[in-house]
């Protein structure tokens, strides 16, 4: 088998776990698999690398951050073929450019375009260990470009597809999926597998174990995913297509997002692409809209509510007042003591009354639900903040998640 070993920043945070990183490596080859390594920065590194770029002043040329940015994962590359070196193995450090990473021109938050294989294949034929420094790529130019937040574990993935890999192992701090957040929910059971949906839905609702873009991306590559904890042997959650799941549960795991805020337009002026012009001029200014709620009101103007991720809520607010000035929107309010709660779970599909017992659940607790919204696998509902762990343990309980 060809395995793809991801190791974030924790997993290599220090010499010692380096060495760690190096033994299960060693192991994985030991059992008979070809391995390809793929390794973020020893965990604050990229943060202070960040904060050397602005030293000299605001906005630094991106290409330049770029180059700083991407000697994090190099340094921790070689590093860790240098253990494995000294432990008998062959093995050998690559840098994106080396593994043949193209990527688009977006500095900073760059996409990738296609893996040139050749200089991996050819290693592996040597039966050597393959060390990535993940996170980068190069664009066209050559220049050094890096991946954006969670790109380490996009670099993985997008090898594992490349290369043709049987697996791809995440290895993080957590052991797996959850059912839900066991700090909040001590019941919570570790899913043994959970499709790619359900994962992307989880991700985008506020689970942090896994970027989106891995997700999606391993979906597109039909890359099967495994999540697992470097600091234990436990196995982890698989994460694969729908079909080869066998008993496709109900409700898979409870999300909760406390990033969220709630923006209340009031007397909106009900004319054809008003809408189009808000979340127009909303999307220019790089804002995600979440959940939206319309309604008409009698005397011919137009309500509009609407949930937004915090740390947006500036940029939000700029484009909210800027329609108010035109007289185009009477009153606006703006909430952050909200947050959302969903439930995800492919068994959605096929059964009746999911979505009933989320709202009866709630109604039982005395919690208003402020708006909701729904897909074939999800609900969600937005409630008061200060309901947030009151609303998953109930909703864990009323599913039995933790049977």
């Amino acid at each position: 088998m060809v395995i793809v070993q991801k190791f974030g920043g924790t997993s290599v945070g220090d010499l010692e776990r380096i060495q760690n990183v190096a033994n299960r490596v060693s192991k994985t080859v030991k059992a008979g698999h070809k391995v390809i390594v793929v390794v973020s920065a020893m965990s604050g590194e990229t943060n202070k690398l960040v904060g050397f770029t602005e030293h000299f002043g605001e906005n630094p040329e991106r290409a330049e951050v770029d180059m700083v940015l991407s000697s994090g994962e190099r340094v921790t590359a070689a590093l860790l073929a240098i253990a494995l070196n000294q432990m008998g193995h062959k093995a050998s450090s690559m840098t994106g450019r080396r593994a043949g990473i193209i990527t688009d021109d977006a500095h900073t938050k760059a996409r990738i375009e296609r893996i040139e294989t050749q200089t991996m294949q050819a290693a592996l034929d040597e039966d050597k260990i393959l060390v990535i420094a993940g996170f980068q790529g190069v664009n066209e130019a050559g220049l050094v470009t890096t991946l954006g937040r969670g790109g380490s574990d996009l670099s993985a993935v997008a090898v594992a597809g490349a290369m043709k890999a049987d697996l791809c192992e995440i290895y993080t701090d957590v052991d797996g999926i959850y059912t839900t957040d066991p700090r909040i929910e001590p019941t919570a059971k570790k899913l043994d597998k959970i499709s790619y949906d359900e994962m992307l839905e989880l991700a985008s609702l506020g689970a942090k174990v896994l970027q989106n873009r891995s997700v999606e991306l391993a979906k597109k590559l039909n890359v099967s995913l495994v999540t697992r904890s470097s600091f234990s042997t436990a196995e982890g959650t698989l994460i694969t297509k729908e079909e080869n799941i066998m008993e496709k549960p109900l409700v898979s795991g409870i999300a909760l997002d406390r990033n969220q805020a709630r923006i209340a337009l009031g007397g909106v002026v009900n004319r054809p692409g008003i809408a189009s012009d808000i979340f127009g001029a909303l999307a220019t200014s790089n804002v995600n809209v979440d959940m939206i709620i319309q309604t008409s009101g009698h005397d011919g103007s137009t309500n509009m509510d609407f949930t937004v991720p915090q740390n947006e809520l500036t940029d939000a607010k700029a484009v909210v007042e800027s329609f108010c000035q035109k007289k185009e929107i009477q009153d606006a309010s703006f909430d952050e003591s909200i947050c959302k709660v969903s439930i995800v779970g492919v068994g959605m599909k096929s059964h009746t009354g999911v979505a009933a017992k989320a709202f009866s659940t709630m109604a039982t607790e005395n919690i208003n639900i402020q708006m909701i919204s729904t897909s074939e696998i999800k609900v969600s509902m937005v409630i008061d903040e200060k309901y947030a762990e009151l609303a998953v343990r109930s909703l864990h309980n009323a599913y039995e998640l933790d049977k």
